[in-house]
């Protein structure tokens, strides 16, 4: 369910962001997932070079859609971050963060 939030120019409103996993299994074969509901991914494969092509472009795709709203807050801003002791714009490009969660 979607609650629509009364907004005025002045209110901050969380970044974008997606989760892109690949995921290996026990019998070598991995899957490609996105937090994005709408977006389709291949099926469970042994191909991780494909697969990881794959999770690659997807994330550019994401990042290349993606648009700078003049009222988003970054993530860590959002969350009230302590290391933002300061007031922190963020009205710059997107930026694309890569972790390595082994």
């Amino acid at each position: 369910m979607t609650s629509a939030s009364p907004e005025t120019s002045t209110d901050r409103v969380p970044g974008r962001a997606w989760t892109i996993r690949l995921t290996g299994h026990s019998d070598r074969s991995a899957t490609v997932s996105c937090t994005t509901a709408a977006c389709r991914m291949p099926p469970r494969s042994k191909d991780l070079a494909a697969l990881r092509a794959f999770a690659a472009q997807h994330a550019a795709a994401h990042a290349k859609a993606a648009t700078v709203r003049a009222n988003a807050w970054c993530h860590c801003g959002s969350q009230q971050c302590s290391a933002h002791t300061e007031p922190v714009h963020c009205a710059g490009s997107v930026v694309l963060i890569v972790r390595h969660d082994p």
